[in-house]
């Protein structure tokens, strides 16, 4: 099987290139690794180096094109998207083309499927109506027509699989394939040794989130718990990473830590350094269908965890209520802090591996060609 992959190069505040991180990275090569001739093609929205980029690790290989927005427009001195395109149908006719990363991805991908006859998956790793570009006047139109014309759909949640056959009307297969860890990376570490490296008290309880510091995850309430259970307990810090909104006012206290974005391989010791692992969210339109990567993340590294209760968090920790809060509530929030602080609780949730993703995905594959097959004799 020939897989095509097309992305956007900037997402969840990384670089597919630069920073080789997360989905987009990492089932393509666990698709390379089971055997399977993946070649990507990646689009810059802003400027930077281009080419050709080789991920390789171990047995696999995804040789990615690393091309500036500019490239879409079909003249130019030098090769541009649909030249690199052309190359790639010539050289390398795909059987299958794996859409990813935003609405934009989703729409482009269906005439280039067409003009290099290949099957098209659209892959959603968020409820991509919820981001700004939803806004411009008739690409959810335009998006949701995609879906409907794409021969496979993936999710990354199964909320979010079932609001795609709920809103777009489309009748292709739709596949749930989660976020997962890679092998190895994220495991409990020496929790004084990684307070020590990222400067953080070597005393005292610390709990802590790491990923979007935002308004739209509702982090406001984070705050509102920890100036609470500040006030209960002397030794309580509160430690933030990520990136965080521009207009957001984290509290002045020398008990909140903030690090700022820190490097990928840098989230497993900031993860280790916290006593509680706090999943924020909000029941929103992103709220309600995403799958908070540091869920599985903190699991992984040994956390106890406290999450809001929306989407597939609820019901992954149904059975574990005491882990859960209420969404904007910082009462509720409080309350399972407490909880964990009394009686610490690791949820006995195995975490998958990439590569257990890239299994699926490649089955999930596999049947959406049997299946266009199929129709094809029947037509």
């Amino acid at each position: 099987m020939r897989i095509l992959v097309l992305s956007k190069r900037q997402y969840t505040n990384l670089d597919l290139i630069d920073d080789r991180f997360g989905r987009l990275r990492e089932l393509p090569l666990g698709l390379a690794a089971i055997g399977r001739e993946v070649r990507g093609i990646c689009l810059s929205y802003r400027p930077r180096d281009e080419g050709r980029r080789p991920d390789i690790r171990k047995n696999a290989r995804v040789d990615w094109q690393a091309l500036n927005l500019r490239r879409l427009l079909p003249w130019g001195s030098k090769k541009n998207y649909w030249d690199a395109l052309g190359l790639t149908g010539r050289g390398f006719k795909p059987d299958l083309i794996w859409a990813c990363s935003d609405m934009f991805h989703a729409v482009l991908a269906v005439p280039v499927a067409r003009r290099m006859k290949a099957a098209l998956v659209i892959d959603l790793y968020d409820n991509f109506e919820s981001f700004p570009a939803a806004r411009i006047p008739g690409l959810r139109l335009l998006f949701r027509r995609a879906l409907r014309r794409a021969d496979g759909v993936t999710c990354v949640s199964r909320p979010l699989a079932e609001y795609v056959r709920d809103t777009s009307a489309c009748r292709c297969p739709v596949a749930v394939i989660e976020n997962a860890v890679p092998a190895g990376i994220f495991r409990p570490l020496d929790k004084t040794d990684c307070r020590r490296r990222l400067g953080l008290p070597a005393e005292g309880l610390l709990i802590g989130t790491a990923g979007a510091i935002s308004n739209s995850r509702g982090i406001g309430v984070l705050f509102e718990a920890f100036e609470q259970l500040a006030r209960q307990r002397a030794d309580v810090h509160l430690v933030l990473a990520g990136t965080r909104d521009k207009d957001l006012r984290i509290p002045d206290s020398p008990r909140i830590h903030y690090l700022g974005m820190l490097p990928p391989a840098t989230i497993p010791a900031f993860l280790s350094t916290l006593d509680i692992s706090v999943i924020c969210n909000r029941a929103s339109s992103f709220g309600r269908y995403c799958f908070p990567q540091k869920f599985y993340e903190s699991v992984a590294c040994g956390l106890p965890v406290v999450a809001a209760k929306t989407g597939v968090l609820a019901d992954l920790l149904k059975d574990y209520p005491d882990l859960l809060f209420e969404p904007e509530n910082d009462e509720s929030l409080l309350g399972a802090l407490n909880r964990q602080i009394k009686n610490p609780h690791i949820p006995p949730i195995e975490p998958p591996a990439w590569s257990q993703q890239a299994g699926q995905l490649n089955d999930f594959f596999a049947s959406v060609l049997r299946r266009r097959a199929g129709l094809a004799r029947r037509g």
